[in-house]
């Protein structure tokens, strides 16, 4: 007998042979020695499997996170209109002081119902937002509302030239307005809007019903802004690391508690006003049926993914805002008050302190030996300051207008208890030019730092600060008006936080920043997620009836190339046993048609028999 050679060019190009000297032991398994090689083999089969599945399930996570981080670097780039799967969105914020139009615009959604949209800012050619501004406020119209349709039509314009115009009848659009509109009466609100809903039908093909249009509430802005924030620093994607914080939360009594990632809080002092906004995540108690009923109007659930039935996005916000706690406007209350105490007090010691620069009264909130006049021409007061922080922060606390009950935080307003060893909280407006403009410490806040640096500002004398200004040793945005209300500034910051918001001395995680991730977040990105977010749902139910899903289509490739490898594989192997047991029996068959005197030669060995030949 020769030899049996086996030889494969696929996967990879092999050769070899088999003697016929072993070819009987091979060909000659036991029934047992099979079983146990098929067992073998399908257990490493197995094995195999279940590692192809663990790191698949990882490199989508670690693919997923990676496109998600992409896609907040790639934001910069310019929009692909030619695009047929992009959709588009619009926002139109009506604001006290002008009007300004938001283009957003995001991929079709991936058919996963446990993620959001995402959403982006529409950028031009020139890879710049996609934003107009007009002046004045539409609260200026309020005499005339017949012209607010032609007051806003610059602004849709604009945006229908930068959205494709096959786009333009499924692209949603909002128009909220805010601040300006919210002071004028019910009767004049309503027929600005009316005006809107009449008219923008007529000629634009927006998405647009009656309900797009309205005056919002300072509580739906502030949980615009808090869902802005916390979707642009991915905190709504529930697959998280090891290393990122988690919370634990409460959606309702008869539902087990929820793991998921920890958002972020947002606290925001602008000139006028301060707000604070952050999830409360274990269900309220409250000390008294008045506290329950002020605490309604305060705490905001929602639930942000397209299905109404899961409960894996209900959010419970707490949004406060408080009126004449910004920082210009707490500057105007405490001036006031120091007018009105001054006088009483001449008055009724007969003295002259304030009335003329020689002799002022000495103001602890200025920077040492600043001179500065408050006040009308008819009752005006002249300050020297002293610049002591610690004294300016005393006489700035009865202007928190606390209160000695609990779970209340600034002018005695109902405040749920903060877990401020598992929580984070960004800092915008006032928290970060207080840190940033002249003390340079923007970004991660530290309470004794931070008041070291404002007691050395404060009582550095004024012309020293003022040679720094001129010499460029501040920010850039940092102006004159900043050098005299810093010291004044960086109390009342320290005040509202620490007293008024409780937040602890050692507070270690603050963030106080411009920017997130380099980008403006609007209250507008938060208002297109929330308003868009049953758009999702009708995709996924569009992509049933076409019996696959998106996200499983693009999978496809990189799993079932696995799977077919696999298959192929058990196949041959069953092939092979399949034909040595084929072989076995050919073998047994054969050695049963030959008996040992016939052919004795097969047990002595190779050699042929001798034949004797007679001659």
């Amino acid at each position: 007998m020769g030899r049996i050679s086996f030889s494969c060019l696929f996967p990879a190009s092999w050769h070899f042979s088999l003697s016929s000297l072993f070819l009987p032991r091979l060909l000659t398994p036991s029934l047992r020695q099979l079983l146990f090689i098929g067992l073998l083999l399908g257990l490493i089969g197995l094995l195999y499997l279940l590692l192809l599945s663990k790191g698949h399930a990882s490199f989508l996570r670690e693919e997923n996170h990676f496109h998600r981080h992409l896609a907040r670097v790639t934001d910069v780039d310019a929009t692909d209109t030619s695009n047929p799967d992009l959709n588009y969105g619009l926002v139109v914020d009506c604001g006290s002081s002008g009007s300004r139009v938001f283009v957003y615009c995001w991929p079709r959604h991936n058919g996963n119902p446990h993620e959001l949209l995402d959403i982006q800012q529409m950028r031009d050619q020139h890879r710049k937002p996609v934003v107009m501004k007009i002046k004045p406020g539409i609260s200026e119209l309020a005499k005339t509302p017949e012209k607010a349709s032609d007051y806003i039509y610059p602004l849709l314009s604009f945006a229908a030239q930068h959205i494709p115009k096959n786009k333009h009848q499924e692209t949603p659009l909002y128009i909220l307005c805010t601040a300006g509109m919210r002071i004028l009466p019910e009767s004049q609100q309503e027929a600005l809007l009316e005006d809107l809903r009449t008219d923008i039908p007529v000629h634009f093909n927006f998405l647009f019903s009656d309900s797009h249009v309205e005056v919002i509430s300072g509580k739906q802005e502030g949980v615009y802004a808090w869902i802005g924030i916390n979707f642009v620093l991915g905190r709504f994607n529930h697959v998280h690391n090891d290393g990122e914080a988690v919370v634990e939360v409460n959606v309702s009594e008869q539902q087990e508690a929820l793991v998921r990632k920890r958002t972020a809080g947002v606290l925001d002092m602008g000139g006028v006003s301060t707000q604070i906004a952050y999830e409360v995540p274990k269900t309220v108690s409250f000390a008294s049926p008045q506290q329950e009923e002020v605490a309604k109007n305060l705490l905001a659930e929602f639930n942000l993914g397209c299905d109404a039935h899961r409960t894996e996005h209900v959010y419970r916000v707490y949004v406060s805002t408080f009126l004449g706690f910004g920082g210009n406007a707490a500057r105007q209350r405490y001036e006031e008050s120091v007018i009105k105490n001054t006088a009483t007090r001449n008055k009724l010691l007969d003295q002259h302190t304030g009335e003329t620069a020689d002799s002022p009264l000495l103001d602890p909130c200025l920077p040492a030996d600043l001179q500065d006049e408050i006040g009308s021409s008819t009752e005006k007061l002249h300050l020297r300051g002293t610049g002591d922080f610690d004294q300016c922060r005393r006489i700035l606390q009865p202007f928190l207008n606390r209160t000695d009950e609990t779970l209340t935080s600034l002018n005695g307003i109902y405040q749920p208890a903060i877990n401020y060893n598992n929580s984070q909280f960004y800092g915008f407006s006032e928290f970060y030019y207080c840190t940033e403009d002249v003390l340079r410490m923007g970004g991660d806040y530290n309470s004794s730092k931070y008041s070291k640096g404002a007691k050395s500002y404060c009582s550095t004398q004024w012309k020293t600060l003022k040679e720094r200004f001129d010499s460029g040793l501040y920010a850039t945005h940092a102006d004159l008006h900043r050098l005299k209300y810093q010291c004044f500034k960086s109390a009342w910051m320290h005040e509202v936080l620490h007293s008024g918001f409780s937040f602890p001395a050692n507070y270690k995680n603050l963030k106080t920043a411009l920017l997130v991730y380099d980008k403006e977040v609007q209250w507008t990105l938060g208002a297109i997620l929330y308003r868009t977010r049953f758009l999702p749902l009708r995709d996924i139910q569009q992509e049933g009836l076409k019996g696959v899903h998106s996200h499983w289509r693009h999978s496809f490739s990189f799993v079932n190339n696995h799977y077919l490898f696999l298959a192929c594989f058990f196949i041959v192997v069953l092939s092979i046993m399949l034909y040595l047991l084929r072989l076995r029996r050919i073998h047994r068959r054969a050695a049963q048609h030959c008996t040992p005197s016939s052919v004795p030669w097969l047990e002595e060995g190779l050699g042929s028999p001798t034949i004797p030949i007679t001659l």
